[in-house]
């Protein structure tokens, strides 16, 4: 007798958590594959993509923001700067601190991984109209705003960025 393998229940009506568990996992997944060449892959290419926006430089408020434990954003930078895609200054706010400011091939290699990322999620909301996947990317960024770690606009009023 041979076992037959059943494709997992769709969530049932009703369970957010369990839909955007599902979807948040085929965004890892595809994500992590995506910028497995990066140092630190999704959280190398979280350090990069901050650094981009330029309105939080400063190497601890960037490990605050995006949830990443200092110790760990020390060696993740030390990484990044070592692949030439970063450099480290000090901050003219707070010479103690230190800001990570994007070089010339890191932006090149930021916008071929982002590039990469937006293919992962075309696949992953290739389900969903154009019209559907754009008013999803809306609501989420919308409803997570004020959700840490991951709230920029704390780091444009944080003195120390």
């Amino acid at each position: 007798m041979t076992e037959t393998t059943q494709a997992p229940a769709p969530p049932a009506v009703g369970d957010l958590g369990q839909a955007l568990g599902a979807l948040l996992r085929r965004y890892h997944e595809g994500a992590t594959e995506a910028v497995s060449e990066l140092p630190g892959g999704p959280r190398g290419f979280d350090v990069l993509r901050t650094s981009s926006l330029g309105s939080c430089s400063n190497q601890a408020t960037m490990a605050q923001l995006l949830g990443i434990d200092r110790t760990v954003m020390t060696y993740l930078v030390d990484d990044l700067e070592q692949a030439g895609l970063v450099m480290r200054r000090p901050d003219p706010a707070d010479r103690r601190a230190r800001q990570v400011l994007l070089t010339d091939k890191g932006r090149d290699v930021l916008a071929a991984a982002t590039e990469d990322i937006r293919a992962v999620e075309a696949s992953v909301l290739a389900g969903l109209s154009d019209d559907d996947a754009q008013l999803l990317r809306r609501l989420v960024i919308s409803a997570s705003a004020g959700a840490p770690p991951l709230d920029h606009s704390q780091c444009e009023a944080a003195a120390q960025c």
